[in-house]
């Protein structure tokens, strides 16, 4: 199977390491900005535990996408999907309650920094796949 571009290929690892560094920190429950998304609400120990686990597939797929280019799409479907999903958690009454008034500004610059890394992976890839 043919390998991305060194380019593509270095940010999709970038990334790995990104989710080792989060999991590792949802898993020792260390609320750092940006490795938690939502690192100021309350929580279940459990939760993290959970989200920790879940950061596995994401190594593994944009592991297996820095490897073999046709797995790039599926990869970014998982980021695009996430943005959204964190979107809608911002919005959403379950998160306004639990902020009892509180404001979503920086969840939704990590958002926003999750959508640019989806944008900047996207657009790569778009590239790329027009030059071959």
């Amino acid at each position: 199977m043919e390998a991305p571009t060194p380019l593509l290929r270095g940010l999709l690892m970038i990334c790995v390491a990104f989710f080792a560094c989060m999991g590792a920190a949802h898993f020792f429950g260390l609320k750092i900005p940006v490795l938690f998304v939502y690192w100021d609400p309350p929580f279940y120990a459990y939760q993290d535990k959970i989200i920790a686990f879940t950061l596995v597939t994401y190594m593994a797929l944009f592991f297996g996408a820095a490897r073999h280019r046709v797995m790039v799409p599926y990869a970014l479907v998982s980021i695009w999907a996430t943005v959204i999903g964190l979107a809608l958690v911002n919005l959403s009454d379950a998160l306004a309650q639990v902020l009892n008034g509180g404001g979503t500004l920086a969840y939704w610059l990590i958002t926003a920094a999750f959508g640019g890394l989806a944008a900047i992976l996207t657009l790569i890839w778009v590239r790329d796949a027009k030059a071959r």
